[in-house]
């Protein structure tokens, strides 16, 4: 490792690109950038999430059953894990922007293919083809905010991508009430279906203009590269900023080796790459466990499918609040611990919802659970991101968050079967998951707020 890549003018050394990325000041271009970016995720959650409303009303139907609902669901999850591991290891290898344009493509074109299924073997197919290229979505996004964005704005942004991504949840639950009675020209969840492709294809297109990174093109030794793309961040930053910069300070540059998967359970990574594959192992149980089977939960206490629908809407009206106090808390408290206090949080209202029997009480307690869920998912986000050096962090973060995708494959099966015993059988379950996140995140986790990556990484 080495503080400087070559001689500047003058003979002196060229200060890296990740000390000139960590002394940007916080303008304009950091919140372009954000926009565009962000809008992969809005994709990512309607896509996950639609499924939930388009289920149960497929389920009231008589399209698909319970198991097969189950299996819909797990399918989704199975190409999302093929996606994460292809596509957020890849992306090291290939580059972060070359990532986002595949995904986005695969998506949209299976979703559309989904659109038009005469059965519910095709619709299980394409779910699972649709989650290929959605899979890695959010291991990129954080990837390539984490290495545009200086340290001390960094829990911040990635909290902002996750407050657009949760504004796809209401969407998608209004979409549902007023889309799924119809049948104008195509049954309503078709549209639905029709609506998240086209959406897919114009998230590609505005953000054909976004940057590589230029701490990856340095880390792969393409520092040519790396520097026109790092000058054009700089003049624009300069540009917004009206001044001239600070001085670059002294960090390390990470040089991009292959990085096999074996290397995080290596002597430097292997806590914290165990760490996150429990983490991730869990945590889904809570968050998916709720988000695609609350109208399904509803549905199995008695509601009737226009009730389970109203609110379930009502429940998602809140999904950006929770990100948007991630937002605000983002480096105010130590991220390490927002996600230890928040998952034991989930655990408790998740416990408390199936007691639930009035409208009220049914909206309120699923309005907190979702708020607590999704400030949680926001934190995390920032959190999982931090934790390997750029080299290998797509392909530590893929790998570990590829653990989140095939846990929900599993959690989802499993929570079809206890559903057979009733809702609360579910909601212990769940509970059981959470706490067992706040124990590993507790006990194992490391501080990360206002670090260089650099640092952190070593």
């Amino acid at each position: 490792m080495t503080t400087a890549r070559s001689a500047g003018p003058g003979g002196a050394p060229r200060p890296s690109i990740a000390a000139r990325v960590e002394r940007l000041p916080l303008v304009r271009f950091h919140y372009r950038f954000i926009a565009l970016i962000s809008l992969g995720a809005f994709f990512d959650f309607f896509d996950i999430f639609m499924m939930a409303y388009i289920g149960a009303a497929l389920q009231a139907s008589g399209f698909l059953g319970l198991e097969q609902f189950s299996v819909l669901i797990a399918a989704g999850f199975i190409g999302m894990f093929a996606g994460t591991v292809v596509f957020g290891i890849g992306s090291d290898r290939f580059g972060r922007r070359t990532s986002f344009v595949l995904m986005l493509l695969v998506y949209s074109a299976f979703t559309l293919a989904g659109a038009f299924s005469p059965d519910a073997t095709w619709l299980i197919v394409t779910r699972a083809l649709a989650g290929v290229g959605i899979g890695a979505e959010l291991v990129v996004i954080d990837t390539y905010v984490t290495e545009i964005v200086p340290g001390a704005y960094r829990g911040r942004f990635v909290a902002i991508t996750q407050l657009v991504g949760f504004c796809a949840i209401p969407v998608a639950a209004l979409l549902s009430r007023v889309l799924l009675p119809t049948h104008e020209g195509l049954d309503g969840w078709r549209w639905i279906l029709v609506i998240g492709a086209l959406g897919g294809v114009f998230a590609w297109w505005i953000r054909r203009g976004v940057p590589e990174s230029p701490r990856w093109l340095e880390s792969v030794g393409r520092t040519d590269e790396a520097e026109r793309v790092m000058a054009e961040i700089e003049r624009q930053v300069e540009a917004d900023h009206g001044g001239p910069l600070p001085a670059p300070g002294a960090l390390r540059v990470e040089r991009a080796e292959r990085v096999p998967v074996r290397e995080l359970f290596g002597p430097a990574y292997r806590s914290r790459t165990i760490m996150l594959l429990v983490f991730h192992l869990l945590q889904t149980v809570g968050i998916y466990g709720f988000a695609n089977w609350a109208p399904t939960f509803l549905l199995r206490q008695g509601e009737s499918l226009g009730s389970s629908l109203e609110y379930s809407f009502l429940i998602a009206l809140v999904s950006p609040v929770g990100p948007l106090l991630g937002v605000l808390t983002a480096e105010r408290f130590e991220r390490k611990r927002s996600i230890v206090v928040l998952s034991t949080l989930m655990a408790v209202t998740g416990l408390a919802f199936p007691f639930a029997r009035s409208a009220v009480a049914i909206v309120a307690i699923g309005a907190l659970f979702t708020i607590f869920s999704y400030w949680f998912s926001s934190a995390f986000h920032a959190y999982q991101a931090e934790l390997f050096p750029t080299r290998a962090r797509a392909t530590g973060v893929g790998f570990t968050y590829s653990m989140s995708r095939l846990s929900a494959v599993f959690s989802t099966l499993i929570i079809g079967a206890l559903l057979v015993r009733g809702v609360f059988a579910v909601f212990v379950f769940m509970a059981a998951a959470m706490l067992g996140v706040a124990l590993v995140v507790g006990v194992f986790g490391p501080r990360t707020n206002a670090r260089a990556l650099e640092d952190i990484s070593h």
